[in-house]
């Protein structure tokens, strides 16, 4: 014999009438259940047909078997109702109020919608166009402020992400950055910080004074005694050093060849790379991110503490 499991249902107060009810048993109540879970199925197909897309079977279904059960444990066998018949009712109740708390609208917006459409339809064919909306208005007795309100209720849908037939899912957009992209934004920016603190002092002022403290031109270049022109020069100079520090450990491929490979100017600048590497390995060794390893020789820098991080990945990228 099978039995029926009421686990899988969700939570309802069960309310019986006050009068007396012959007893069932569990099984004799799981026995009426089980024989008359088709009507389930049948009322929740006969109510997809009517519905949007957009409604849940599975919302239904669990909706009409829990009504099932309510039914089996209210029905009173002495009536001489058929226990079908009588489910049936209590069935198509509950997907009623199963779908009236899925829909957005409240009665009465249903009601002003059908309102309007019946008042537009009689409207023309007497007018043999269609009616303007201060026309509308005054056939349905109110102010043009509803007639847009009822018009936009009535326009209204409701689309699910995740419904079989055209899925709002592939035509959104998520812009949010997945795993990786995260995973390379972090390390690009521990590498800016670290080329940033690793910037001679006068480059790392201009850059923290234009960029951390959005500081005008003028404003710095009076208080360095330099021309405005020697200020962009400095910016240039330590954006160019900037990019390609960031480069020679992220894309060695963009770092362009130096002119003079043994001169003094480029030793500094490998210098610098040195530094910038082993200060990126040794911040992200602190903060758990990784990053490319610092060249094998190179001592890293002692763990400075952070300072304001400002995105210049667009321009010394």
């Amino acid at each position: 014999m099978r039995t029926f499991s009421f686990k899988f249902l969700k939570p309802c107060h069960l309310v019986v009438e006050n009068r007396p009810v012959p007893e069932m048993t569990e099984q004799q109540m799981s026995d009426l259940v089980v024989a008359h879970l088709p009507l389930v199925g049948y009322h929740v197909n006969e109510v997809l047909m009517r519905v949007p897309s957009s409604v849940s079977r599975d919302d239904l279904a669990s909706a009409g078997s829990l009504a099932l059960v309510l039914a089996s444990r209210a029905y009173d066998p002495s009536t001489g109702v058929p226990f079908g018949r009588y489910a049936a009712l209590r069935i198509r109740g509950a997907l009623l109020d199963e779908l009236r708390s899925m829909d957005w609208a409240s009665r009465g917006a249903r009601q002003r919608a059908r309102e309007l459409s019946a008042t537009s339809d009689r409207l023309t064919s007497s007018l043999g166009r269609a009616p303007s909306r201060e026309e509308l208005a005054a056939a349905i007795g109110t102010d043009v402020a509803g007639v847009d309100a009822a018009r936009h209720d009535s326009e209204r849908r409701v689309l699910s992400i995740d419904a079989s037939v055209n899925p709002l899912a592939d035509v959104l957009s998520d812009g949010a950055p997945g795993p990786e992209e995260l995973l390379l934004t972090n390390e690009r920016l521990t590498y800016l910080k670290a080329a940033v603190q690793t910037l001679p002092e006068r480059l790392r002022y201009v850059v923290e004074q234009l960029f951390f403290h959005d500081r005008p031109v003028i404003e710095l270049a009076d208080e360095l005694d330099v021309t405005q022109s020697r200020v962009s020069q400095l910016r240039s100079e330590a954006l160019a050093l900037l990019r390609d520090g960031m480069n020679a450990s992220l894309d060695p491929e963009l770092v362009a060849a130096a002119e003079r490979p043994d001169g003094v100017a480029e030793r500094r600048r490998q210098a610098y790379f040195a530094s910038v590497a082993a200060r990126a390995a040794e911040s992200a060794k602190v903060s758990g991110i990784l990053a490319t390893p610092a060249p094998q020789g190179v001592v890293p820098l002692p763990h400075e503490e952070s300072s304001a991080i400002v995105d210049l990945t667009a321009v010394a990228g």
